[in-house]
């Protein structure tokens, strides 16, 4: 079987089902990996720094950062995912980085609502994981 149809029978699928199993299949094995936890969101990065009681616009803004270090160290767009979002339970398209990622922690020290959690432990540690 062809990918375009293969992918045309996803969607299909994916339009004749409940909205969350819909958005799982779209993002399919992206998904599987973000809930393995190989890859992870930002959203994620903060829960795990304890900062995630910051302001949806802040974390937003931190994200958008995040995504232009990633974007300049390797040249191309993070993948992405369909996930819930924590307050609305709008289904949006969200960035997965691996944990390890060091525009995760570039974003951390560019923008300055998040700046205070840049700690140069954290930039040496996912340096040495990611090399």
């Amino acid at each position: 079987m062809n990918a375009t149809r293969h992918i045309t029978r996803i969607h299909r699928a994916a339009r004749t089902t409940t909205r969350p199993l819909g958005y799982r299949c779209l993002s399919g094995l992206i998904a599987a990996a973000v809930d393995a936890g190989t890859l992870i969101r930002t959203g994620d990065m903060l829960e795990r720094l304890g900062a995630d009681d910051l302001k949806d616009g802040y974390q937003s803004w931190y994200g958008k950062h995040v995504k232009k270090a990633y974007i300049a160290a390797n040249g191309q767009p993070p993948v992405k995912v369909w996930a819930r979002h924590r307050r609305t339970g709008h289904w949006v398209h969200v960035a997965a980085y691996s944990p390890f990622d060091i525009a995760l922690y570039i974003g951390l020290a560019t923008y300055k609502r998040t700046a205070f959690l840049a700690q140069p432990e954290f930039f040496q540690a996912a340096y040495t994981e990611a090399a």
